[in-house]
């Protein structure tokens, strides 16, 4: 893989594809529906989900694409792949909340090793390097082409005392609150869509605890950029990496975090 080409072509097309969800998200008609899966999708799914296709598929066209929305590219398999949410975090749109993200990223063996995570209802743009390294690009009108100012991102220094936790605004349960009652908290916040893996990589979370259903295209990009700065991400259960490739594309629970937290045994959560 070109890597300067991959990390060029991701952050124009998730910035092309956040402008095509905009156009949506000020209309009055997101034209909602409700897949099989009782999930909604918008206009702007679908919209998003063409424009990234058609770039990604020129751009790579030797490269399988995994996209939430193309669901005969979810029984296909390659050692490495690009997948997509173009939108992720509906929810967060169609209530008009800001918390979604265009998602987008490359799996080499198992590992999301590059990514960009798109928030472009706040205007926040994360993403890998050609080394792999994260940034913070910002500005008031993030734009396709010239890159404009960028910040490099490192996970924090968690303080075990008092600890700054970030969960799900849209899925968080009691298993998820009690997990977090395990440890010294300081602060938590709610964040939707895979912005909170973002919070951590810029340091503004310690840990993000996911006890729920996810799939490989909700948190690939997310976990590409938190590894850029220096985080991690593991399974719950017995705290191996968190995979990628799997035969179904589901995510078992997992932990996103900053090396530092000391973690809690997923056998002492549930024994307690």
């Amino acid at each position: 893989m070109d890597f300067e080409k991959l990390a060029e072509v991701m952050r124009r097309t998730a910035i092309e594809a956040g402008a095509a969800i905009m156009e949506v998200y000020g209309t009055d008609d997101f034209g909602v529906q409700t897949k099989d899966d009782d999930s909604p999708v918008t206009i702007a799914d679908e919209r998003a989900d063409a424009l990234i296709l058609a770039a990604l598929t020129e751009a790579f066209p030797d490269v399988l694409v995994v996209t939430e929305e193309q669901s005969d590219s979810h029984s296909k398999s390659a050692s490495s792949f690009l997948i997509v949410d173009p939108l992720d975090g509906t929810k967060e749109f169609v209530k008009r909340r800001g918390d979604f993200t265009v998602n987008i990223a490359y799996v080499e063996d198992g590992k999301p090793i590059r990514g960009v995570v798109y928030a472009p209802a706040k205007q926040r743009l994360f993403y890998t390097q050609a080394d792999g390294t994260t940034v913070e690009e910002s500005g008031d009108h993030l734009a396709a082409g010239p890159v404009g100012e960028v910040a490099p991102l490192k996970v924090s220094s968690p303080d075990n005392s008092a600890l700054l936790v970030v969960a799900s605004k849209s899925h968080r349960d009691a298993a998820t609150d009690e997990y977090i009652g395990r440890y010294s908290v300081s602060d938590m916040k709610s964040a939707g869509s895979s912005l909170k893996f973002c919070l951590v990589a810029a340091g503004e979370a310690d840990f993000y605890p996911r006890l729920g259903r996810t799939m490989e295209w909700d948190t690939a990009a997310g976990h590409a950029v938190l590894l850029g700065a220096g985080g991690d991400v593991i399974r719950f259960d017995d705290h191996s990496p968190l995979a990628y490739g799997k035969a179904d594309y589901a995510n078992p629970f997992f932990i996103a975090y900053a090396p530092g937290v000391e973690l809690v045994p997923a056998e002492t959560a549930a024994a307690e």
